[in-house]
């Protein structure tokens, strides 16, 4: 029987890239999206679940198809939500709220997973796209920052009471990529601006680039695979060396 995977907000980017990447020659991949219209790319073996990948009944939905469709293997938490908030300017249940809206995503996605990896008896995997900013934060991005270090803390801790009952969690960080909501910046701003934006980014990245999605899916797909049998709990950078030299152009104050 082939092998199915679920992949939260799929349509696209990251999530899109790691769909296409998973789908190999005859898998099936469930991708998890509110926007429909976000997966009209989609090929057959691309099955769609529309709705908040945050929501229990959503979640179970898609594993219960990716299940119908094969054996389920992997699952990748990769939807999120981009607002800023800061404490003092922003109302404490908004500043909140933004932070549960990161973080249920990854917790919903991670709960369902391992209960039907248990259900069936087989070995899965977990894995979590966080952020340079879980441990690098930018001023400004604090729900987001702090979502994405309580969802690595998650991935660390699922490894540790679920590896020896074959389930495996780990995490990808990435730096900037560059997806749809990159290149629409860039589009939105003038030729000149846009290229300044590159220029700084270029120099934020030792490799003197941002990322493709496809390098950031490739890093995904080879955790979720036995070649990664036994990496768990990790939290692996994908982003060309922007946390290691720790410098960032994005801070303002």
């Amino acid at each position: 029987m082939s092998s199915s995977y679920v992949v939260t907000g799929g349509g696209r980017g990251i999530g899109k890239a790691v769909v296409e990447r998973l789908l190999g020659e005859k898998n099936t991949v469930v991708a998890i999206e509110r926007d429909p219209d976000a997966l009209a790319w989609a090929g057959p073996r691309v099955m769609p679940v529309i709705g908040d990948a945050a929501d229990e009944e959503v979640a179970a939905w898609a594993a219960d198809l990716a299940q119908e469709s094969g054996t389920l293997r992997g699952w990748v938490n990769n939807a999120a939500v981009f607002r800023d908030a800061s404490v003092h300017a922003s109302p404490i249940a908004e500043v909140r709220a933004l932070i549960a809206a990161n973080l249920d995503l990854a917790v919903v996605g991670c709960a369902t997973a391992v209960r039907h990896f248990l259900a069936a008896g087989i070995p899965g995997a977990i894995v979590n796209v966080t952020s340079h900013q879980a441990t690098r934060a930018v001023p400004g991005s604090l729900p987001y920052a702090t979502a994405k270090a309580a969802t690595e803390g998650l991935t660390r801790a699922l490894a540790v009471e679920y590896g020896r009952r074959g389930i495996r969690v780990n995490a990808v960080a990435p730096g900037t990529v560059a997806t749809e909501r990159y290149e629409s910046f860039l589009a939105s701003r003038t030729p000149e601006e846009a290229a300044a934006v590159e220029e700084q980014l270029a120099a934020l990245h030792p490799l003197g680039r941002v990322a493709t999605p496809g390098e950031v899916a490739a890093v995904v797909a080879y955790l979720l695979s036995d070649e990664a049998a036994f990496v768990n709990g990790a939290t692996v950078p994908v982003d060309g060396g922007r946390t290691v030299l720790g410098l960032d152009p994005e801070a303002r104050e």
